[in-house]
């Protein structure tokens, strides 16, 4: 059993974030969520300040999911886009995912360069190329704690029948949830609920083409993985925007501090104690010699 099946296996659906590196990880820990979703649309944007097109490449993400993983305690689920190729790519990817310390991934369908999901102009491959992707992961996975996400897009592309079958056949295939993507109503999400192999996966994107739905609510609807990827992105953008534009047209923070962390909340949030107590055992030891 996987450290995110334990989760699910307490019986309620669980809400979590989206992180994009270790500092927005650590906030999501301290928040307290039981796991947290390495985005590919939120690393592209903070890292490249480039649109989910396509244009991380496989080693970007994997180092970015490396160095969360190992800042953070919680199981990281981990945005493999479309696996970075063929089977033989998408064996690697969850290999190098594995060591890189991720609980898991998820696995898409769409067509390389991918775009975010509720971008137009989406294409899948044939469902038969995506099932031969999970085949992969899955041996890639052997026994090892690695929880794997199908996730299909034929939604917007070939109607709801082929997104059904698409996950069907994948979790038949070994994937551990089922994740069609960009339902545009409650009714379109009621039926994947119904219809869909679970755990499912909702995915709540602010302004998106999804309905943004209590956790309640989806978990009557039969969802169990309530994923808000995009949250602490804007969330940080806006923040920065208003602090920015404060700075720039008044030449100063003042006013601003019920917005900010203090410097002695900030360090505490990045562990600055442990660090100098670790300094201090080195530093002591060299006194003594």
């Amino acid at each position: 059993m996987t450290r995110v099946h334990k989760i699910l296996g307490q019986g309620r659906a669980i809400a979590f974030p989206g992180v994009f590196d270790a500092l927005s990880a650590l906030v999501a820990q301290q928040s307290g969520f039981p796991l947290a979703f390495v985005s590919g649309y939120s690393v592209s944007a903070a890292m490249l300040g480039e649109p989910d097109m396509g244009m991380l490449t496989q080693t970007e993400m994997i180092g970015r999911a490396a160095q969360i993983c190992r800042r953070v305690a919680i199981p990281i689920l981990v945005d493999a886009d479309t696996g970075y190729g063929n089977p033989l790519n998408v064996y690697r990817t969850v290999c190098e995912l594995i060591a890189a310390g991720a609980a898991g991934c998820f696995l898409e369908d769409q067509v390389w360069p991918k775009r975010c999901g509720h971008m137009q102009g989406k294409m899948v491959i044939p469902k038969e190329e995506f099932i031969q992707k999970i085949k992969a992961a899955v041996a890639a996975k052997a026994d090892r704690d690695f929880f794997i996400v199908a996730r299909t897009d034929a939604l917007a592309v070939e109607g709801m029948e082929s997104a059904i079958a698409r996950v069907q056949a994948a979790r038949a295939a070994g994937a551990d949830a089922s994740f069609v993507e960009a339902p545009e109503t409650i009714e379109q999400l009621a039926e994947i609920g119904q219809r869909a192999p679970g755990p499912n996966v909702a995915n709540m994107i602010e302004g998106g083409r999804t309905p943004v739905l209590p956790i309640e609510q989806l978990q009557q609807l039969g969802f169990h993985l309530v994923l808000y990827p995009l949250a602490g992105l804007y969330g940080a953008a806006r923040a920065m925007q208003e602090i920015y534009g404060k700075l720039k047209n008044e030449g100063t923070t003042a006013g601003y501090a019920d917005r900010l962390l203090t410097f002695s909340e900030f360090n505490e949030l990045i562990g600055a104690d442990e660090k100098f107590l670790l300094a201090e055992q080195f530093d002591s030891g060299a006194r003594e010699e």
